[in-house]
C-alpha cells in the first residue's frame, strides 16, 4: 500500500506541476481580460438572475430543469467536502496561504465557468430519452471539431465520479465524521448512505434537481450562520487572521517557519487544486448541469452559472478557512480533515453546537455532491456508449458509494487530485479554441439588452 500511495502522489505532483496550474489560472485570466473583468462588472445582474422568480419557474423553453434547479444540482455536487474537508487539507498542508490562493483561483474561475455554462447551452442536444445532453464534450466535438478531445473529456469525466470528487472523498468524509460526532459504525453509514443514493440517483436529473433545489441553499445558509457565529465571537482576532492568510501566501515561514521547507510554489498548488476540487471552474463539470436547463440563453444561463463559483469559494471556503485560522485548529498536531474542522468550530463556540452544525452540514453538503456527480458521469457515460450504458453505470456507481468509506484518506484526496486534473486539460483547451464564440454571444447579448433598454427609454419619455 505504501508503494502505491508513493506511485500516486509522483503521479499527482505531476499532473498538478506548473504547467496545469498556468493553464487553469491562465485560461481564467484570458477570460476575464477577453471578457472585460465580467465576473466584476455583471456580478450583480448574475446574482439577480438567481435570486428572480422567474428562475425558479418551469417554461415552455427548451430544457429538462429551471436554471436555478440547474445551478442547484452543480452547487449539490461543488458545495461539498472541498468546502469543509478540503480547505482545511489544504491549509494543513500549504498553510493559511493556500486559502488566498484559493481566492485568486476562484475569482478567475468565476469567468471559465460562465464560458463553460454559455458553451454548453449553445452546443447541447437531446439525446435518444428526449433528455438534454450538453458539457464539454458537445462542445469539443461540436464546436471545436474535436472527438478525440470530447472523448477523453467524458472518459476522465467517468473517472472522477468513480474515483474522484464523485464517490470515495464524500463516502469517506460522511462515514468519519458520523463516526467522530455519532460513534456510528462505518459500516452502518456506509449502508444508509447506499440506499438514500439509490433512492435518489434512479430518478434522474429531474429527482437529482428536485433535492438539490432543497438541501443546497438551506445547508448553506445554516453554515454561513454557524461560521459567522464563530466569527463574531472572535472578532478581534480577524485582521491578525486574514493579515496571516495573505502574509504567508507569498511567505511561507510566516506561517510554518523556515524549517519546513515550504514554498510558495507548494502554498499555490495546494491552494488552486483544493480550490479546483471546490468550485470545480475549469474542471467541465458544471456545464453538464448547466445545459439541462430550461433557458432559451446561454449568455443568462453562463452568469448564473458563474455564481456557483462565488458562493462555493469565496462565500463558503472563506468561511471555513477563516475559522481554521481564527482558531488555530489548522496548525493542531495531529489533526486532519473533517476531524481539523470540527475541532475549529467547537473551539470556536466553546460547546459541541459548532461540532454538530459541521457535522450535519458536511454529510448533506457530500450527499448533494454525490448525486450531482452520479448524474455528470452519466451524462460523459451516455455520451461514449450510449443511453443503454446508463443502468450499468449507475449499477457500478451505487457499488461504489457502498465501498468508499473503508478506504484511506489521503490515498482518496491524491487519487481525486489526479483524475480532477487530467479532466481539466481537454475542457481547458476546448475553452481557450472557443474563446471567441463566448467573446461574440457576450458581445451580442449586452448590445441586444443595451438597445432594448434603449428602445423601453424612449417609448417611456413619448408617454
Amino acid at each position: 500500500m505504501q508503494y502505491i500511495t508513493e506511485l500516486l502522489s509522483a503521479i499527482d505532483s505531476f499532473v498538478w506541476g506548473p504547467p496545469l496550474l498556468i493553464l487553469l489560472v491562465g485560461t481564467g485570466l484570458f477570460l476575464t481580460f477577453r471578457l472585460g473583468a465580467l465576473q466584476v462588472v455583471h456580478l450583480p445582474k448574475a446574482l439577480k438572475l438567481v435570486f428572480s422568480p422567474s428562475s425558479r419557474k418551469l417554461s415552455s423553453k427548451t430544457g429538462d430543469v429551471t436554471p436555478f434547479a440547474a445551478l442547484c444540482t452543480a452547487l449539490s455536487a461543488t458545495i461539498g467536502t472541498g468546502n469543509i474537508v478540503g480547505v482545511a487539507t489544504a491549509i494543513a498542508a500549504g498553510g493559511p496561504g493556500a486559502l488566498f490562493w484559493m481566492w485568486i483561483a476562484a475569482f478567475f474561475g468565476m469567468a471559465t465557468k460562465y464560458a463553460e455554462a454559455l458553451l454548453a447551452i449553445k452546443y447541447r442536444v437531446i439525446d435518444e430519452n428526449g433528455q438534454m445532453a450538453g458539457g464539454p464534450m458537445y462542445y469539443l466535438e461540436r464546436g471545436l471539431n474535436n472527438k478525440l478531445l470530447a472523448r477523453m473529456f467524458a472518459l476522465f469525466g467517468i473517472g472522477v465520479a468513480f474515483f474522484g470528487i464523485g464517490t470515495f472523498a464524500q463516502v469517506n468524509a460522511i462515514a468519519e465524521a458520523a463516526k467522530l460526532t455519532f460513534d456510528a459504525p462505518i459500516w452502518l453509514t456506509a449502508a444508509l448512505l447506499t440506499a438514500l443514493v439509490t433512492c435518489v440517483t434512479l430518478g434522474g436529473i429531474r429527482s437529482i434537481a428536485a433535492v438539490a433545489s432543497r438541501i443546497v441553499p438551506f445547508m448553506a445558509i445554516i453554515y454561513i450562520i454557524t461560521s459567522v457565529a464563530v466569527i463574531l465571537l472572535n472578532l478581534s482576532e480577524v485582521p491578525a487572521a486574514i493579515s496571516l492568510i495573505i502574509d504567508s501566501a507569498f511567505n511561507p515561514s510566516a506561517a510554518f517557519g523556515g524549517a519546513t521547507g515550504m514554498t510558495v510554489l507548494m502554498v499555490m498548488r495546494n491552494g488552486v487544486a483544493r480550490g479546483v476540487f471546490s468550485n470545480e471552474s475549469g474542471l467541465g463539470s458544471a456545464p453538464i448541469a448547466a445545459a439541462a436547463a430550461k433557458t432559451d440563453s446561454c449568455v443568462r444561463q453562463g452568469l448564473i452559472a458563474m455564481t456557483g463559483t462565488f458562493f462555493d469559494t469565496i462565500i463558503v471556503c472563506t468561511m471555513t478557512g477563516i475559522v481554521l485560522v481564527l482558531t488555530g485548529a489548522w496548525n493542531t498536531p495531529g489533526l486532519a480533515g473533517a476531524a481539523m474542522t470540527n475541532s475549529a468550530f467547537a473551539m470556536g463556540l466553546g460547546s459541541d453546537i459548532g461540532k454538530y452544525a459541521v457535522t450535519i452540514g458536511l454529510m448533506f453538503f457530500a450527499f448533494t455532491t454525490i448525486i450531482g456527480w452520479n448524474y455528470y458521469g452519466e451524462r460523459c457515460t451516455a455520451y461514449l456508449f450510449g443511453v443503454k450504458a446508463i443502468k450499468p453505470y449507475r449499477l457500478i456507481y451505487i457499488g461504489l458509494i457502498a465501498c468508499g468509506a473503508f478506504l484511506k484518506l489521503d490515498l482518496i484526496w491524491i487519487l481525486a487530485d489526479i483524475v480532477n486534473g487530467l479532466m481539466a486539460i481537454p475542457n481547458l483547451i476546448g475553452l481557450l479554441g472557443l474563446s471567441s464564440v463566448v467573446v461574440n454571444e457576450t458581445r451580442d447579448f449586452f448590445a441586444n439588452e443595451r438597445t432594448e433598454n434603449a428602445s423601453s427609454g424612449a417609448v417611456l419619455t413619448e408617454m
